[in-house]
């Protein structure tokens, strides 16, 4: 028999996602686990996304459209509204699959007393043909230096806010990995070893170079590293970015 003792909450942002916010909610309304709430923070759509997001307004908990300051602004909008024990948050176009909280639920009742939990994701292209499949368990040493562990898709107990605040509106790309960041070596962590999440290629993150100075703003915050080791860092990440970008275009390809 199917245990319900943990309510999860599922806050999904989305920003003119006509296009692929249909999907996400489907994925998300269409688990097998019935116990959670949804919530979608809509940062004020100019295009049919609400009126998408409207078809489907009596099964979703909570719907709120404003402007707002971005992806973390908007979560923690979500936080605010979240009775959950346990928060995920999925982006517009991702999807979660039918299964995954379920599969959390029974991880959380075999492993007490953790305050996050990362799966594995599949990065999918467009059509959903799968590029490549990322996430590896939290390991402070490993995290610490780059975000090995993958937020989309992972689930955090409401502690983990209550510890040590919600997301840093400062930070408009790697604001995840700063928050995760706080906890140092300390973060109660486990890893569902299970493809939770198709996360969309694309965002932000993807293709803005800022992200290397807010990694880097990050870790001068939290990790106590050097500073000569933190810059290192950096020019290996940006190292294999550019080199990226280059075989892209050298080649015609669209992913690497």
């Amino acid at each position: 028999m199917e245990v319900l003792s943990n309510k999860f909450t599922v806050i999904t942002s989305v920003l003119n996602g006509q296009n692929n916010i249909e999907c996400t909610i489907k994925s998300i309304l269409e688990q097998n686990y019935i116990n959670f709430e949804y919530i979608i923070i809509d940062g004020g759509s100019t295009d049919n996304t609400i009126k998408i997001i409207n078809t489907y307004k009596d099964k979703i908990t909570d719907i709120i459209s404003e402007p707002d300051e971005g992806i973390y602004d908007a979560w923690n909008k979500g936080l605010k509204l979240a009775t959950g024990e346990w928060i995920c948050f999925i982006g517009s176009g991702d999807l979660l699959a039918r299964d995954a909280l379920e599969k959390y639920n029974t991880y959380i009742e075999q492993n007490p007393g953790l305050e996050f939990i990362s799966s594995r994701i599949e990065l999918i292209d467009e059509e959903e043909n799968v590029i490549r499949v990322l996430g590896d368990p939290w390991r402070w040493k490993r995290f610490k230096k780059y975000m090995n562990t993958l937020h989309v898709g992972g689930i955090h107990h409401q502690s983990l806010f209550e510890k040590y605040g919600n997301f840093n509106t400062d930070f408009k790309i790697a604001g995840d990995y700063e928050m995760l960041l706080r906890a140092r070596g300390n973060l109660k962590a486990g890893f569902l070893d299970y493809t939770a999440v198709k996360m969309r290629l694309g965002g932000i993150s993807a293709s803005d170079v800022s992200v290397f100075d807010e990694v880097e703003k990050a870790k001068r915050m939290h990790t106590q590293t050097p500073d000569w080791i933190i810059r290192m860092e950096r020019k290996i990440d940006m190292f294999k970015f550019y080199t990226k970008l280059f075989l892209r275009k050298l080649f015609g390809l669209r992913y690497i």
